[in-house]
Parts: structure tokens; sequence; C-alpha cells
């Protein structure tokens, strides 16, 4: 048999690895969910199956004790290959009009719903701030050194969006998130009486070229946990109007869709009717 076959069938009976191991942990909390669902996929291509087991020890470093299991639980769920999957940790920054939402919803679904802890904290931040999904549009921004990577907008694009909306909807009120303290005052400024804003559960800093996570590191587990699931909260709102990045991605990933959502990607992209 030729040197060539040799190879051919060598690579073609090669068995996958029966533990993923993903490595990203030098990083904020979302670029490593990002990572993660990256490489679930990249197997699920390549190998036409998912891992029997993946070992996430070296994620998350930024927020230890905190792991995988602090913030997901994984789900029984069977996913048998179709076809593949369109999805990449760059993905943050393309149009989440064009995400593979049909695709990628099972991998969500099994890999990041959240813990009972997060279900637990999302249930009493939903009583604490009496929050009506239906009536609500977030406006989130990550600011700060998001700068350094990508191209952010203005805080009167927010504002200027966010009235259009309230004069179709008088009743909306707009779930203000963001860590740039700058950015939260401009819209309470704006919509006085309408906002919402997690006092006791976000950080944030004036406009400065670094994170929260690294100005106030050593609380950085408990408020991941907070920071979870007012994500996954901002995602159940039926407005949502933010920025590109992995916190931005992730909203529009738990939400399953791109309805009502305007993304500013060098400039704006307006919602989807899907």
């Amino acid at each position: 048999m030729s040197s060539w076959l040799n190879g051919h069938y060598r690579k073609k009976l090669q068995k996958p690895p029966v533990t993923l191991i993903i490595s990203h942990s030098n990083a904020g909390f979302f670029s490593c969910c990002s990572m993660q669902l990256h490489k679930i996929i990249e197997y699920y291509n390549k190998y036409r199956k998912l891992p029997e087991s993946i070992n996430t020890d070296m994620q998350f470093d930024w927020y230890r004790p905190g792991t995988t299991q602090t913030y997901f639980t994984y789900q029984d769920l069977e996913i048998k290959f179709r076809a593949r999957i369109n999805y990449e940790h760059f993905h943050q920054y393309t149009d989440y009009m064009k995400l593979d939402y049909t695709g990628l919803a099972p991998f969500i679904q099994k890999y990041f719903s959240p813990s009972e802890e997060i279900q637990g904290l999302i249930k009493g931040l939903e009583t604490k701030y009496m929050l009506d999904y239906k009536n609500i549009c977030v406006l989130f921004y990550r600011g700060n050194d998001k700068a350094t990577e990508t191209q952010v907008p203005q805080y009167g694009d927010y504002v200027k969006r966010g009235k259009s909306l309230l004069d179709a909807e008088p009743g909306l009120r707009f779930l203000v998130q963001s860590d740039e303290t700058e950015f939260i005052d401009a819209i309470e400024t704006a919509f006085p009486g309408k906002c919402v804003v997690f006092r006791d559960e976000i950080r944030h800093i004036p406009r400065s070229m670094t994170t929260v996570d690294k100005v106030f590191h050593t609380d950085n587990f408990q408020f991941s946990k907070f920071y979870l699931a007012i994500t996954y909260i901002m995602s159940k709102c039926n407005h949502v109007i933010f920025g590109s990045g992995n916190c931005s991605l992730w909203i529009a990933l738990f939400r399953g869709n791109s309805r009502n959502i305007q993304q500013f990607l060098h400039n704006w992209i307006l919602p989807a009717n899907n």
C-alpha cells in the first residue's frame, strides 16, 4: 500500500479525543464562554459528534473560585450531527442578525443553561426590580477599554433610539446596563423616572482604558454571578440596543433570535423581523 494511502487510512481511522480540553483563561467572562462554545462547535463539526466530557479547568481564572459548574448546568440533551454549524469566537464582531440561531440553540441549551444558583439570582432580581419583560428596552453599553478593540457607539445614539421607541410605546422602561459611570448618568438624565439600574449588583467606573474586572478584581467571583444573571435577564427583554462584543453576543445567543435588537457594528444595524 502506498504511503499516501497509509496516511489517508490512518487519518480516517483516527479516534477523536474522549475529553475536550479548553484552555482560555486570561480573559473576560464571556470571552471564556465564547471560546468554550467555539471549541465545542469545532469538535462537533470535525468529528460529527459531541465529546464525552469537557475539561474547562483552565477557564475563568479571573473569577476563582468560580468554575463552569458554578455558572451553568449541563442538560441531558442529545445532539445528533445534521450539518456543520457556523460559529467561531470572532463572531462577537459580526452582524448578529446573521447568526445561526437555529443551529446554535441546542448547544446553548445543553451547555449554557443557568445553574440553580444563577436561576435564584435571576428570580431575585426580577422580584426586587419588578421586571416586566414585555415593557423593557435594554440600553447596554460596554465602554472603557472596549474602545481599544472596536468602535463604540455614542451615548446620544442610545438616547435617540430610546426616545423613538418610547414615542411608540409610552409605557416602556429602560434597563440601563454599563461598566461606564458616565453612560448610566447620561441615560438617567435623558429618561428621568423611566430607568432600571441594578444599583447593588453591578460595578462601574468613570471612563478609563481598563475594566471593572481588573479594578475590582477581589470581588470578581460574586459579581460575575450577578452579571451572568443580568445577561440572561437582558436577553428576555422586549427590545435590546447594544454595541458589539462578547457581552452583547451572549445577550443575543441567550435570546435565541435577533428580534427587536439594534446593534452597533461600525454603523447601526436595524432590527430583524424574524
